[in-house]
């Protein structure tokens, strides 16, 4: 497993940017799937984005596409999610998550077995 370390969060009015960052602990950090989930009060951890190891496949979930970039600097064992316009719905704490290498991108929460922190987020409407 790899240690994950979010930051970035804060509060935001509606139509606000932020930028989330995610430091691995790993000298393999550049051969890991990356991927971002949220989770608001009630309800369900839910897919936000992932990349996989050289960001050649992103994924994105359909609430947060054309609004949310995520990206990754292998140089600095970082994940990135840049988030535009946001919505009191973006409310949640966002989670960092990885996993070894995988042909395929995984979306399920599941797959993915190490996990940061979270970092909350709050937008003010």
């Amino acid at each position: 497993q790899v240690q994950l370390v979010e930051s970035g969060g804060g509060l935001v009015q509606t139509g606000g940017s932020l930028r989330l960052s995610c430091a691995a602990s790993s000298r393999t950090f550049s051969t890991y799937t990356m991927g971002w989930f949220r989770q608001a009060p009630g309800k369900e951890r839910e897919f936000v984005a992932a990349i996989n190891y050289r960001g050649s496949n992103i994924y994105y979930g359909d609430s947060v596409k054309g609004r949310f970039t995520i990206s990754r600097d292998n140089a600095k064992n970082t994940v990135y999610l840049q988030m535009n316009s946001l919505k009191p719905e973006d409310t949640a704490i966002y989670y960092c998550a990885a996993r070894p290498y995988t042909l395929v991108t995984p979306t399920s929460p599941g797959a993915y077995n190490s996990w940061g922190q979270g970092t909350q987020v709050t937008v003010s409407s």
